[in-house]
């Protein structure tokens, strides 16, 4: 799909409402254009800040977390004996994200776990107000299956790319949800397979913040 699903006016508009950055998201927004690195960017940042806030967030858990930057943006959203737990398989971007938050005053809140998200998880026992999933798009359903016991009612489980994201093909993910038979790649199918998931879980009710690359957010219920 060669344009983008979201409507580019949403996202400008969301820029004006976007809490303020400070140097160090200025910092890692320039690493990010300069290296071309996926992030949230700062208006999904900010809806992710405001979730935590809308929660009460103490405790919050991250499948994937690059070099810090979605974790930056809710840190300050915790209390100060809260605490973010960021995973990553690169070794060299989990110490800049040790780095950055270092710089904002929030390492002292964040767990900095070198590995696989899913196998982290499992060392934890919760409880996570905020989950945020955005490891490998074909792994997103066995993340969640990972982490939903852990989650409490009224705990939040987003999720990003669930719209666009590298070779994501919206079309081909609307036609899954529908039922219908196509040619998807793994991470179409994986994005589908989440969106199924957790649209089927009766304890969870989920909607979709139309930002960024698209962020389906999850709140459980029951």
């Amino acid at each position: 799909m060669d344009e983008n699903p979201l409507p580019d006016v949403t996202e400008q508009f969301a820029r004006t409402l976007a809490p303020e950055t400070d140097q160090v998201i200025e910092a890692m927004d320039a690493k990010a254009d300069r290296e071309g690195f996926p992030t949230v960017g700062p208006v999904v940042g900010g809806w992710l800040r405001m979730l935590a806030h809308m929660v009460d967030a103490e405790r919050v858990f991250e499948f994937g977390s690059g070099f810090g930057y979605s974790a930056y943006w809710m840190a300050p959203a915790l209390p100060a004996d809260g605490q973010i737990v960021l995973t990553e398989v690169d070794a060299d971007e989990l110490e800049e994200a040790r780095e950055f938050l270092e710089r904002g005053g929030y390492a002292d809140r964040a767990r900095f776990e070198h590995g696989d998200a899913i196998d982290v998880v499992a060392d934890y026992a919760g409880p996570f107000d905020v989950v945020l999933v955005d490891n490998e798009k074909d792994r997103y359903a066995e993340a969640f299956a990972a982490v939903r016991e852990k989650v409490p009612v009224g705990g939040v489980v987003a999720a990003d790319n669930a719209i666009e994201a590298g070779p994501l093909d919206f079309d081909d993910v609307r036609a899954l949800l529908a039922g219908e038979s196509v040619d998807a790649n793994a991470m179409s199918r994986g994005i589908a397979d989440y969106l199924e998931t957790v649209r089927s879980d009766p304890d969870f009710e989920t909607g979709l913040l139309p930002l960024g690359e698209g962020v389906a957010v999850s709140v459980r219920v029951a």
